[in-house]
């Protein structure tokens, strides 16, 4: 997620916006960084899109003589402000390393010529010298699921995906600091749909914001009572639609079949529930769909095919969408009024996210949960599993 959202939730939609501190190294500097830090002579460098961090896409030569297969990375110049949290990014890119081990598409860093995994840099971008943590991670290619005209078959994938990867990290993933991902006020956690009362005063007084006080009331009053309910664990916490990276599996160009290729952006990982992750998949492979409401039901198919879910985590789920929209709606909106520069990407959720949203509660509840159901339910899986023991 980006980064300036967040900055701005920890201080209430009256104070003044914090500065921006998104690094703004030149390519010649970068170059010289992969050089300095890595050992690794740059063949080539473009920069790739990120709102709060800055990226470049570099090819090399001459890495140090370890025998590797990749010899494109990202170098990511984290945010001076996250640059202040090492703890968060050394779990963070534990975590990478071990769901790479374990089979999963994820980057792995390219260790620093001192063998760490990331370095602390300063450097002087316009705004005096400031402290930025560097990392060099495999490039991996692909395709963002936002980019291509996604068949049922890859949100199945990508629902089987969200459950594996959530249920290895919460079964085998160990690191001294992992609590560090027990982030309370965290916005985008879902449980904190509730704070969204701070800055709905965004949308201003008409029919958007009306749905969301609706949902808002409705998460407090069915949703967090039964948070004890759900069964815990790490979310990745932001599959969305451009974290997700795919390719053709069939070289038919009639009904091409894809598989996840990548898994980007772990700076959102914290402690959750595995229906969080499902709902939040859900929404948004919903993003772009032409038939938005029937996606649910084969995302939550292929979770189900790991992981069923409980009856307490079916009843919560369609909620846990609409909590998830309202949270990327409305903190779009409160961010794009303090930085309307950035107003077009930031509010890319938005061209579609609000008709979906609306349309759910055209529709109801029962109608939406009766459509996503049979259609999890049709792909054979076991249905709801029983409460957890003790419950």
């Amino acid at each position: 997620m980006l980064q300036a959202w967040r900055d701005t939730m920890s201080s209430g939609p009256s104070s003044p916006p914090q500065t921006l501190t998104k690094p703004a190294f030149s390519e010649e500097a970068a170059i010289e960084l992969v050089d300095r830090v890595f050992g690794l002579k740059v063949s080539w460098i473009r920069p790739l899109p990120s709102y709060d961090d800055q990226n470049f896409h570099v090819c090399v030569s001459g890495n140090r003589g370890v025998a590797e297969d990749a010899d494109e990375y990202v170098l990511k110049i984290t945010n001076s402000e996250d640059s202040h949290e090492p703890d968060l990014i050394d779990v963070q890119t534990q975590a990478m390393m071990f769901l790479s081990a374990e089979g999963f598409p994820s980057a792995t860093p390219y260790l620093t010529k001192d063998g760490n995994l990331m370095s602390l840099e300063s450097g002087d971008t316009g705004s005096g010298t400031k402290k930025y943590m560097v990392r060099l991670l495999t490039y991996l290619p692909g395709t963002p699921v936002a980019k291509i005209a996604a068949p049922t078959q890859i949100f199945y994938e990508i629902g089987k995906l969200a459950a594996r990867l959530d249920k290895a990290l919460a079964e085998r993933f160990r690191h001294p600091s992992v609590k560090s991902l027990h982030r309370g006020q965290f916005i985008w956690n879902l449980a904190n749909v509730p704070l969204l009362d701070q800055y709905i005063y965004a949308l201003g007084q008409n029919k958007y914001c009306e749905v969301v006080e609706q949902v808002i009331e409705q998460f407090k009053e069915k949703v967090i009572p039964k948070l004890s309910s759900f069964r815990a664990c790490i979310n990745h916490g932001d599959l969305n639609d451009h974290n997700i990276l795919v390719d053709a599996s069939s070289a038919s160009p009639e009904s091409p079949q894809y598989r996840v290729s990548g898994i980007l952006d772990f700076s959102d990982m914290s402690y959750g529930y595995y229906v969080f992750e499902v709902a939040i998949a859900i929404m948004y492979m919903m993003i772009e769909s032409p038939d938005p409401l029937q996606v649910g039901g084969h995302v939550l198919a292929g979770f189900e095919s790991v992981l069923p879910l409980t009856r307490e985590e079916r009843g919560a789920l369609f909620l846990l969408v609409s909590g998830r929209f309202s949270q990327s709606l409305v903190l779009a909106a409160h961010t794009a009024l303090l930085y309307p520069e950035n107003k077009a990407y930031l509010t890319i959720t938005a061209r579609t996210g609000w008709r979906h949203l609306m349309a759910m509660f055209e529709v109801g509840q029962d109608a939406v949960e009766k459509t996503w159901f049979e259609t999890a339910d049709a792909y054979g899986s076991r249905g709801p599993a029983p409460p957890p023991a003790g419950r």
